[in-house]
């Protein structure tokens, strides 16, 4: 089962990979990645057991697409400056 922390992750996870624009190369991987996290929340609100190796699995996933389309995110101080 998992415990209350991770149920929390998880959601938070969901609803910041929810939010990736549109245009990211990264949202279309989040989209995919999101619907499974949700059937894992599911999956425990109806009492099914879901393997901790599997949502490990998808938690570090999920980080790894933030990081990498956090890296899309232009340094705003450096454009400004020019460079």
């Amino acid at each position: 089962m998992m415990n209350h922390q991770q149920i929390e992750l998880t959601k938070l996870l969901a609803s910041r990979l929810e939010r990736l624009p549109v245009d990211s190369i990264w949202s279309h991987r989040a989209g995919g990645l999101r619907g499974n996290l949700l059937k894992v929340l599911e999956e425990t609100e109806s009492g099914r057991r879901v393997e901790e190796v599997r949502l490990t699995g998808l938690i570090e996933k999920g980080f790894a697409i933030l990081r990498n389309a956090a890296l899309e995110i232009p340094d705003l101080e450096a454009w400004r400056k020019g460079g």
